[in-house]
C-alpha cells in the first residue's frame, strides 16, 4: 500500500516545524553567496574599472555562471551600488560613533559642541584616509577621475546615503547657532577640504608640496574651531 502524502490537520504543525530552520539556513547561504559575489566584484572593479568589469568577469571570480548572478543582482550597476551603499553605511556608523578625544574636559556647551564637531569631521576624514578604495567607490573614480553615474534611481539613493553621513556634522553647525544656509556652506567646505586633501594624499601628489594630509586637516580644524569659539 502506498502511504498517503496528504496529512491530517493534526499533522500540519509537525510538518511545518522544519520550515523555520530551513528558511534560516537558506538565508545564511544566500547571504554568504551574496558576500562572495560582492568580494569578487570589488576586486574586478579595482583592477578593471566600472566599464571593464563585466558580469561575466565578476561571475568567473565568484565561481558562478553569469546567469546565477541575476538571482542576487539585476545588473552590474546594482552590484556596484551595493558595494558603495555598504561603504557609506560603514562611514555613517563611524561618524555617528565619533566622540571627542580625552583631553581637557569641555567647560561649557559650546566648547563641547565644537569638540564633537571636530571628532565627527576627523572620523569622516580618517575613514577615507584609512580606506582609499572606499573613496574611489564613493566618487566613481575607477578607471580615472572622469565622473561616472549609475542609474538615476541608484544615484538618488546613493547620494542620499552620502548626505546622511554629513548630516550629523551639519546639525552641529545649526546647534552652534549658524543658520541652515550657513551650516550647509560650512559642511560643503569641510567635504571639499577633506576630498581635496585625500585626493592629494592617495595619489601621492601631496609629496610635491612636502606636506602631510593629517597635519593640514588638523590645521584647518584648528582654524574652524577658533572661529566657531568666537562668533561675530
Amino acid at each position: 500500500m502506498v502511504k498517503s502524502t496528504v496529512g491530517s490537520p493534526d499533522d500540519a504543525p509537525a510538518q511545518a516545524a522544519p520550515s523555520g530552520p530551513r528558511v534560516l539556513r537558506e538565508a545564511v547561504i544566500n547571504e554568504a553567496r551574496r558576500t562572495l559575489i560582492l568580494d569578487a566584484a570589488r576586486s574586478a572593479f579595482l583592477e578593471l574599472g566600472l566599464d571593464g568589469a563585466s558580469l561575466r568577469e565578476i561571475a568567473k571570480r565568484a565561481g558562478y555562471t553569469p546567469g546565477a548572478l541575476y538571482s542576487y543582482f539585476g545588473s552590474r550597476e546594482e552590484i556596484y551600488a551595493a558595494l558603495l551603499g555598504e561603504s557609506l553605511l560603514r562611514l555613517q556608523r563611524r561618524v555617528d560613533d565619533a566622540t571627542p578625544a580625552d583631553s581637557a574636559p569641555a567647560t561649557d556647551e559650546r566648547t563641547a559642541l565644537i569638540a564633537l564637531l571636530r571628532a565627527r569631521v576627523t572620523a569622516f576624514f580618517d575613514f577615507y584616509r584609512e580606506h582609499p578604495q572606499d573613496m574611489d567607490l564613493g566618487f566613481y573614480l575607477f578607471n580615472g577621475a572622469r565622473p561616472r553615474g549609475l542609474t538615476p534611481e541608484l544615484n538618488q539613493q546613493l547620494n542620499g546615503l552620502l548626505q546622511a553621513t554629513l548630516t550629523p556634522i551639519q546639525e552641529l553647525f545649526v546647534r552652534l547657532s549658524l543658520s541652515d544656509v550657513e551650516a550647509e556652506i560650512e559642511t560643503t567646505a569641510i567635504f571639499a577640504h577633506t576630498v581635496g586633501l585625500l585626493m592629494l594624499n592617495n595619489t601621492g601628489r601631496i609629496r610635491l608640496f612636502g606636506q602631510n594630509a593629517q597635519a593640514l586637516m588638523a590645521r584647518y580644524l584648528d582654524a574652524l574651531s577658533a572661529r566657531l569659539a568666537s562668533p561675530v
